[in-house]
């Protein structure tokens, strides 16, 4: 891709160059670990932290030999998040720290014999460059024209600086590319969220019910072990999925449902228990609102309607409801988390949210919990001005119900529009790789060209980093305080991070660069405290603790302030929402415009000779942030795509074999992809890991490696409900010649 203004820059030595890595443990030739390059450790240290490879946040011990080196990291057996164990990508966050493609020192785009290139800078240079850059924003603009998109742990302090700076536009990607529909969805429904981790009580269920959540490959690590536990217990397992998933081979049924069709599915379910009776009765009287309104609207959406449209038969449709009807309320219909597919995403969540209240599993052991959280105070500051601007002035009248900051909505903000009397003119990126984050890239790099500032805060020269002004090298999660972790759970628990090393190179901790960065914008008032120490030992004061015992205890519980873990038998509840009750009938949505209950909707399906691209996740990676893991890229270095039997051989194709792939659009992937030939995938769909195909160089064990799936992302439907990106009405391809091939970054 070729922008006017702002060209890709390739970060060349100066930001990443070669590392002296004396007596490092590992092979950097072929990534792997040397177990013989360093004996176990005589006598060790332990520094407690938690980890930063998902959003899970397990906790754990960094273990250091006698001469300080960096041994292992290990699950934190205090830890309900993994119970005392790391799924492999949290044992693999040292390679994160030892990977010499790291970013080390900041960068700060120049133009050079009528070239744009990259030159080194001192912190203060970095620092001075964009501070008078946002200076001018705020004076030309206002403050509100900067936005924020982070993920991580970083977010914490960098969107402190920015409220002190003058702007909202704070935005986690995971909402609107991920988990938002099905938040809102519950809110509607109970006035509650899912939240992270989920509150759902696995150990307990008797019936899980997974449709296109691929526990196992996500290794969301506490839901994986619990899962593990509820099979033991005898639980039945039913997984609805294209694919045959891992989950799928733990089930006692497997629906290969249709793509898009999921609606159908859970209104047919829906229409089977009530019509049956089998639904709680007690429960519904009680807790409900507008059953009868339900009850009419699904009578007509038999399982001999749905099978027409979903091809599960009938048969199969009442059984799987008489499975959730016999173990109801330990039951879960799970919500899932990545669940943006279709642009009615908020809609196939209520379905979903409706079917549990009739399990009468909201509330219930085996259902779902009411989580509970230690109350941190943040550290003294002074109020935030108020923004002139918000997101939402970007979408007029658009996204009602969204509960947090829409990142497409911000994107549409920064490309210039009559319309508006106000754009974005700034971005500051964290730890989120936007082109392969956001989907539609022909939109983000629009978007990214009419910036008058784009800061780029992160440990790998991701693709992003090469549309960047200014570069900050972040350090690893291994090498910095970071904020209490305070996830809700079963019980109120906390967790520490500290660091087990000091900053490799000239990279830093995000709470010193977002500290900095205010000092240089005159924010003094804000940072009040010498060092993140000090922050978090007040803090931790405020609720029984101090620095010091953290860093022994490393996890520390506490007890829940009521006995409120589960609903109490015929207890009287009142619910968050507008008429206190569980809203079958969501009065929020009616009141907003949208349809109150769930409603199937016809999806586009492919043209001969195209198949329903799906793509998901792998056990050995986040995403595209830990491809270039030197441990990680040893286990799984490339993705596959997943083609039916029958379909491979229409196209003559053999496993192991290169093609590419053209989506309906014409984009065609810059990289080959391997074929996998499997009867686990329908003949309609092929299938493919996110995260890979990565295009710059830098990276030097992702770089080519596999296909990239947000490149095939271009038509994207709109939630209108809440904003999020339905990314699956995409459609490829198989070409097995090299087409064209453009440039590599």
């Amino acid at each position: 891709m070729k922008t006017n203004r702002r060209d890709f820059i390739r970060i060349s030595g100066a930001g990443i160059g070669t590392a002296t890595l004396g007596s490092s443990v590992f092979s950097w030739a072929n990534g792997s670990l040397l177990n013989e390059s360093i004996t176990p450790p005589t006598t060790y240290s332990r520094t407690p932290t938690y980890c930063e490879v998902c959003f899970w946040k397990c906790a754990g011990w960094l273990t250091k030999n006698e001469n300080g080196e960096i041994w292992k990291v290990e699950g934190h057996a205090d830890d309900p998040h993994c119970n005392g164990r790391l799924c492999p990508r949290g044992t693999a966050g040292v390679g994160m720290y030892h990977d010499e493609d790291r970013l080390k020192t900041p960068l700060i785009r120049v133009e050079k014999d009528g070239k744009q290139v990259f030159k080194q800078a001192t912190w203060p240079e970095a620092f001075q460059f964009i501070g008078d850059k946002m200076k001018a924003i705020a004076k030309d603009y206002g403050p509100d024209s900067m936005a924020l998109f982070t993920h991580g742990s970083g977010g914490t302090f960098l969107g402190h600086m920015m409220k002190a700076y003058g702007s909202s536009n704070i935005t986690a990607p995971s909402f609107a590319q991920c988990r938002g529909p099905r938040e809102v969805a519950f809110i509607s429904t109970f006035g509650e969220g899912i939240y992270s981790p989920e509150r759902t009580d696995i150990r307990d269920t008797r019936c899980l019910v997974l449709i296109g959540s691929h526990i196992g490959e996500n290794m969301h690590n506490g839901q994986v072990q619990e899962m593990s536990e509820a099979i033991d217990k005898g639980a039945t397992i039913i997984t609805v999925d294209p694919r045959f998933s891992t989950a799928a081979s733990k089930s006692k049924h497997w629906l290969p449902i249709k793509p898009s069709t999921d609606i159908a599915l859970l209104l047919s379910w829906t229409n089977v228990l009530i019509e049956e009776g089998w639904y709680d009765k007690q429960y519904v009287e009680k807790y409900t609102f507008g059953f009868d309104q339900l009850r009419d609207h699904v009578k007509a959406f038999t399982p001999e309607w749905a099978y027409g449209i979903t091809t599960i038969e009938p048969k199969v449709i009442r059984e799987t409801a008489r499975e959730m009807a016999n173990a109801s309320p330990a039951v879960i219909v799970h919500p899932g988390r990545h669940v943006t597919w279709y642009g009615d995403d908020t809609q196939r969540l209520r379905a979903v949210a409706i079917l549990n209240a009739l399990l009468g599993s909201w509330g219930r052991r085996g259902g779902f919990y009411s989580p509970d959280k230690v109350s941190i105070p943040n550290y003294p500051h002074p109020p935030y001005p108020t923004p002139k601007h918000t997101w939402r002035d970007a979408v007029p009248g658009k996204f009602n119900l969204a509960s947090e900051v829409v990142s497409n909505a911000l994107v549409e903000a920064t490309i210039p529009s009559d319309k508006r009397d106000w754009n974005i003119k700034g971005w500051i990126v964290n730890g989120t790789n936007l082109v392969h984050t956001l989907p539609n890239q022909e939109i983000t790099f629009k978007a990214i060209e009419a910036l008058e500032l784009l800061v780029v805060i992160d440990t790998m020269p991701m693709e992003i980093t090469g549309f960047a002004d200014v570069v900050l090298p972040e350090c690893t999660y291994l090498e910095r305080y970071d904020s209490i972790r305070n996830s809700p759970h079963r019980e109120p628990v906390i967790s520490l991070r500290m660091p087990a090393a000091k900053p490799k190179y000239n990279s830093k901790p995000d709470w010193w660069i977002a500290q900095q960065l205010g000092f240089e914008l005159g924010l003094d008032a804000y940072f009040q405290y010498q060092n993140i120490e000090e922050m978090l030992d007040w803090q931790l004061k405020q609720v029984g603790s101090s620095l010091e015992e953290m860093q022994k205890l490393g996890v520390k519980k506490y007890k829940r302030f009521y006995d409120d873990l589960y609903l109490v038998e015929g207890q009287d509840f009142t619910f968050n929402t507008n008429t206190g009750k569980i809203e079958l009938y969501a009065t929020d949505l009616a009141n907003a415009g949208y349809p109150p209950m769930p409603v199937y909707t016809e999806h586009e399906q492919p043209q001969p000779g195209y198949y329903r691209l799906n793509y998901g996740r792998a056990p050995a990676h986040t995403f595209s942030r830990t491809t270039n893991n030197p441990n990680l890229a040893d286990i799984m270095s490339e993705n596959e795509l997943w083609v039916n039997p029958k379909v491979a051989k229409l196209w003559a194709l053999k496993n192991g074999q290169y093609v590419w792939l053209k989506n309906q659009q014409g984009i065609v992937s810059s990289f080959p992809i391997k074929v996998r030939i499997t009867e686990r995938i329908r003949w309609d769909s092929v299938y493919m890991a996110h995260g890979f195909g990565h295009s710059n160089k830098k990276l030097s064990r992702a770089f080519g490696k596999g296909a990239s799936d947000t490149e095939l992302i271009s038509n994207v439907k709109l939630d209108p409900a809440m904003g999020g990106t339905g990314m699956r009405g995409n459609f490829v391809t198989i070409l097995t010649e090299k087409p064209e091939t453009v440039e590599a970054s």
